[in-house]
């Protein structure tokens, strides 16, 4: 791990940690709805450049920007509101399509719904789980499980990794696998020791230990799936916001595949 990388990861774990501690819901809603923007235009700048794509960028935006109004929003109308979400977004993509006349086509259309799908859609679950009973205190398990996930993926794979795992990713081994899944698990058991001690929380271990595992793994596929769209672009960062670490897409690729997943098992426990 290069020296540019561990000192982007110091000074940016307080940022992150001074955030989701001390914000309130409504900062965190502005924050991950600038993260969204950044992460979108990254997403959309790569098959823009590369594969000569018209996403309509203003209709990603905007849905990014709504991320900022979560917590606005009443509680009882928030599953309408996200329900809707989806139809009204096809409908302003083809209403795109044909007030350009056919400038926008089917391709880029579908591409910036999927945009939308995969960063904006995904990446909302952190501050709806922030605004839950205790959210300040689960969120932490989104990022130690994908904390977790990449330290031990880089250390065992970097040590005893002897089996390619994916030519999506040819860095990656089966060994840097299950080690990642060993450190999600450390991790979040860790952190579940510490709540539970000093917090006055009863989360059960067994539980934790199973989600960590499921939350290891979709955070891999996450990994992955941000890998084969580089490959795709032919691009090795989504951009060079971060250095040593790439753009923010790249810093938060599995992140936002483990943020609904988290979401809805933590609910359940």
């Amino acid at each position: 791990m290069n020296m540019t990388r561990i000192i982007s990861a110091v000074v940016g774990f307080p940022i992150v940690a001074l955030l989701l501690v001390f914000g309130n819901k409504y900062l965190i809603d502005v924050v991950f709805a600038i993260i969204a923007v950044m992460s979108l235009h990254e997403f959309y700048n790569c098959f823009k450049v590369e594969k000569k794509a018209k996403p309509v960028t203003i209709i990603g935006y905007i849905t990014c920007i709504l991320i900022a109004f979560i917590h606005i929003i009443p509680q009882n109308y928030l599953v309408y509101v996200i329900a809707m979400f989806f139809p009204t977004c096809i409908l302003l993509l083809f209403l795109a399509v044909i007030a350009s006349e056919m400038k926008y086509n089917i391709k880029d259309i579908s591409l910036t719904f999927f945009g939308i799908c995969y960063i904006t859609l995904f990446i909302m679950f952190v501050p709806i789980l922030m605004g839950a009973n205790n959210g300040k205190i689960l969120v932490w398990y989104i990022l130690f499980a994908a904390w977790g996930t990449d330290l031990f993926a880089y250390i065992v794979g970097k040590n005893l990794g002897k089996h390619k795992f994916s030519k999506i990713s040819p860095n990656k081994s089966i060994e840097g696998c299950i080690g990642g899944v060993l450190g999600a698990v450390i991790f979040t058991t860790l952190y579940t020791y510490i709540i539970n001690r000093y917090l006055g929380m009863d989360i059960n271990y067994l539980l934790i230990i199973i989600i960590g595992i499921v939350l290891s793994l979709i955070g891999q596929i996450g990994d992955f799936s941000a890998s084969s769209i580089k490959r795709y672009v032919n691009v090795k960062d989504f951009s060079n916001l971060i250095p040593g670490h790439g753009g923010m897409l790249d810093r938060i690729d599995s992140v936002i595949f483990i943020a609904p997943f988290a979401y809805f098992l933590l609910m359940l426990v």
